[in-house]
């Protein structure tokens, strides 16, 4: 399927326009993103069912049913119990595309922190509860996110230990620290969001250069955006292990053909996520760091470096080669490769646009006083 292009914020319209101008009360909208999910519903929300929630807590579920084909609000409606506390709203959302579910799950929200569930994660318990105590206790942090178990439908494979994280599966950190703050970024699945800190870049002109999954395409990205979007604007990112939910893995998802097509999709994604990770970095220095954030050099580069595959690029084509990093390797590189054909003509601007962006913090403007701005009225 093609996939769609990055929405603009003209396109967002109304329901956006009132996400931008009315601050939120506190509590937490847990949001489920679906599309064609009526099989994987009933087990996801039987868990926000189970929801042990302190009493003087507000919170909500949310469906966002995103061009769906099957019975997926149908399904909602009838997995949650009548008279439920709390509520369920199920909300179309016919543009397909992950970013323009998320975009609506913006709009449509009622409190301040929204926790954007996928429709196979499995929440612990007291989910909704440790969400709003991260968000608490962190009042610098735009956004937090957990631990996930993998609940697999068939025997994983033997490399699947080795791609945990492209699963989105185990720890988001290295060590064992409680809670951390030092993040690069957060899985989008079981992701939570300060609206206050989304509200200051949209006020700002922030449009995503990333348009995420839609349908069977797998190039993804746009969390990740979003996470370096949200350093680059002076927020910080918060891990609490305590924060786990199941994530459900199909026998279709646990295949070497599988794994090889998210890498090229990953590959094609790191191109829309370069005008970010060099902002981080800062300003270049000198002409050779001016030159290597040029599209000339990074189509060199990704050339010399898939170069020293080309012992197995051909063969990869023939054969699954499963198991062999090196295939994996080849399948980012063709993904990057692709991309940037693709933006040739655009790459070189959009460093600039991001390293010049309004929304991004300015040198030497404490985070503090972005804080005073962005606090919810």
């Amino acid at each position: 399927m093609r996939r769609a292009a990055p929405p603009r914020n003209s396109e967002v319209g109304v329901w956006m326009e009132r996400t931008n101008r009315e601050a939120r009360p506190a509590g937490v909208s847990v949001v489920v993103c679906c599309h064609n999910s009526a099989q994987r519903l009933p087990q996801t929300l039987a868990h926000l069912v189970a929801q042990q929630v302190s009493p003087e807590l507000k919170w909500e579920v949310i469906v966002i049913d995103n061009a769906s084909t099957d019975a997926t609000s149908e399904v909602a409606l009838r997995s949650w119990p009548a008279g439920g506390h709390p509520s369920l709203r199920v909300v179309p959302e016919a543009q397909a595309g992950l970013t323009h579910a998320r975009l609506r799950g913006f709009a449509e929200a009622n409190y301040e922190i929204l926790s954007f569930i996928d429709d196979d994660n499995w929440v612990c318990p007291k989910w909704v509860d440790l969400v709003a105590e991260n968000m608490t206790r962190h009042p610098e942090a735009a956004a937090c996110g957990g631990f996930n178990e993998a609940v697999f439908e068939a025997t994983p494979p033997a490399w699947f230990e080795r791609y945990l994280g492209c699963f989105a599966i185990g720890s988001q950190i290295h060590g064992t620290a409680a809670i951390t703050q030092i993040l690069e970024y957060l899985w989008g699945a079981g992701m939570s969001i300060r609206r206050s800190a989304w509200r200051q870049l949209l006020d700002r002109g922030f449009q995503q250069l990333l348009g995420g999954r839609v349908g069977a395409s797998l190039m993804a990205g746009e969390d990740t955006e979003l996470c370096y979007a949200l350093r680059l604007a002076g927020w910080s990112l918060v891990y609490d292990p305590r924060l786990k939910a199941k994530h459900y893995l199909p026998a279709g998802r646990l295949t070497w053909a599988y794994l090889r097509r998210m890498y090229r999709g990953f590959g094609g994604a790191s191109v829309g996520l370069d005008p970010y990770t060099l902002a981080l970095e800062g300003p270049p220095t000198g002409h050779k760091g001016r030159l290597e954030q040029t599209w000339q050099w990074q189509m060199l580069r990704t050339l010399r470096v898939l170069s020293r595959y080309r012992g197995k690029i051909y063969r990869s084509y023939l054969e699954p080669m499963e198991g062999d990093h090196d295939v994996i390797q080849i399948e980012r590189l063709l993904g990057r490769l692709s991309e940037l054909n693709r933006r040739r003509g655009a790459y070189d601007a959009s460093i600039r646009q991001v390293r010049h962006a309004p929304w991004a913090q300015t040198p030497g403007q404490p985070m503090g006083k972005l804080r005073e701005e962005l606090a919810p009225t």
